[in-house]
């Protein structure tokens, strides 16, 4: 009697451990049963005893643990200086650990690093919200912060409140607006005197600067444009002077040496080869045979090879004339004072007034042509 009553010890208290670890009880314990309705009297025991399953056998399954009220407020959110700061507890350290974001620049996935950086504890961070829905890891902090949502670290799931913001009604807006206008046009009023008078003298200090660099290039592009002028001058007296010389041989020729029947061919091939001569030029240089633009191209080709000689950078002197006129276009803006606010693209755009004006006068001087008509 004694042995079985240890058994049935035994196995109570492994049952009771079972129940202890695992917070559900397993398949019930059948022990060894006194009969007391059995033959042999009360307290015999029965011939075939019916006994549990052996302690090897036993579920040790350990049961997935629930999340309490305690833990589902665990997270906190809360707004400093515009910020918003999440208090969040970290599994490993059991401790909880603020992070502050920015709502514009940081992202659902800067947070989750944020987490695996400050725990290696952590193997999965899934933010979604009340209804399910993961949250992509490229949403914004912002478009976070605008409803509830749940964090699930690991096996632990928060539930986080997001703080109502305050957000400005449109009459707040408008009267912020006027306000920013306001305080802008009092320091314009204030300032934008002394503003144009330091813009004016560090621009005529550059214009003096780029003047002073100037001048040797501007006095040595003088003497080379001299000397083309008087070359090419030379080239047209000397082109008129060949003419003449042609026309002479000619002359001469027709009267006095042959009769006209034999000058005839010999005035036309003259006149082809003329003509084949401009086209060579016109193939040679894509341009028309026109005698002001054959003069200009004489000179630049003249002006191009005396300056490489001289040593003047031509590239040089055009940026520095660039620079000039920019910045005397910028002066010329600071100082015209119904032009303060208008950007320069408006300054070098002529204003349609004459084309309003031609129109005018063309629709006037029609009405009395068509009223004389009329009569």
């Amino acid at each position: 009697m004694s042995g079985i009553q240890q058994v049935c010890r035994l196995l109570s208290r492994q049952s009771m451990t079972k129940i202890a670890f695992t917070g559900k009880v397993s398949a019930p314990l059948q022990c060894v049963r006194l009969l007391s309705s059995q033959p042999g009297g009360p307290g015999a025991l029965p011939t075939e005893p019916t006994v549990g399953p052996p302690p090897d056998q036993l579920d040790t399954t350990p049961v997935k643990r629930s999340i309490s009220p305690s833990l589902a407020e665990g997270v906190e959110v809360a707004y400093s200086r515009g910020l918003p700061q999440i208090t969040v507890p970290l599994p490993s350290r059991r401790e909880k650990c603020r992070f502050t974001l920015k709502p514009i620049s940081n992202t659902v996935g800067d947070f989750i690093d944020q987490l695996h950086t400050e725990d290696r504890g952590i193997d999965r961070v899934v933010l979604r919200t009340l209804r399910g829905t993961r949250i992509a890891t490229s949403d914004s902090i912002e478009a976070l912060m605008e409803e509830d949502f749940e964090l699930i670290i690991n096996d632990d799931v928060y539930h986080v409140k997001t703080p109502e913001l305050e957000r400005p009604s449109q009459e707040e807006l408008t009267t912020l607006s006027n306000v920013r206008n306001l305080v802008s046009q009092l320091y314009e009023a204030l300032n934008v005197e002394e503003h144009q008078l330091k813009k004016e003298r560090e621009i005529l200090a550059k214009l003096e600067d780029l003047k002073v660099q100037l001048a040797p290039m501007e006095k040595k592009k003088k003497e080379l444009e001299e000397a083309c002028h008087r070359r090419t001058n030379l080239q047209t007296w000397l082109g008129l002077g060949l003419m003449g010389v042609q026309f002479g041989i000619l002359a001469r020729l027709t009267w006095w040496e042959y009769s006209w029947d034999i000058m005839e061919p010999v005035t036309y091939f003259v006149t082809y080869g003329t003509a084949m001569a401009a086209y060579g030029y016109f193939v040679i240089t894509k341009q028309d045979y026109v005698l002001p633009d054959v003069k200009d191209r004489s000179f630049l080709l003249s002006f191009y090879k005396k300056s490489r000689k001289s040593g003047l950078d031509v590239q040089a002197y055009n940026e520095l004339r660039d620079s000039i006129y920019r910045l005397e276009q910028d002066l010329r803006r600071l100082r015209d004072p119904l032009q303060i606010h208008l950007p320069p693209a408006h300054l070098e755009k002529p204003l349609n007034t004459q084309f309003s004006l031609n129109s005018l006068l063309s629709l006037l001087k029609s009405k009395p042509e068509r009223n004389d008509k009329a009569t």
